[in-house]
């Protein structure tokens, strides 16, 4: 019904930057809300960042000001542009739908199967 293919993720020294992105396909004929989330080890998984199909965003605290999250409504793909990285945004990066509306129905939630991302010290 839906797939994501997210990319982007790797390993990158204190201060370097990477690019995350997430392309959703199927039958899909809106997207209200798309964003990241990321999950350390022992950790829950928390909001990094999501931004709405009119292109409001909202950052976690801890990412403001180095990580910039964009979208493409027309090819239903998002991506997380992230400067400046620390050893702390280490986690797993699990791009996340909301509210999809495809041609069989709706979708509330749905979730990538996530991209590692490292930062060495």
């Amino acid at each position: 019904q839906v797939q994501l293919v997210e990319s982007g993720g790797g390993v990158v020294q204190t201060g370097g930057s990477l690019r995350l992105s997430c392309a959703a396909s199927g039958s899909i004929l809106s997207i209200k809300t798309m964003g990241w989330y990321r999950q350390a080890p022992g950790k829950q998984r928390d909001l990094v960042a999501h931004i709405t199909s009119g292109g409001i965003t909202n950052y976690a605290a801890s990412v403001k000001g180095r990580f910039t999250i964009s979208r493409d409504n027309a090819k239903n793909t998002v991506f997380l542009q992230m400067n400046s990285l620390k050893p702390e945004d280490t986690a797993v990066y699990y791009c996340n739908l909301n509210s999809v509306v495809t041609a069989v129905g709706f979708l509330n939630n749905y979730w990538g199967q996530g991209t590692q991302v490292t930062v060495s010290s």
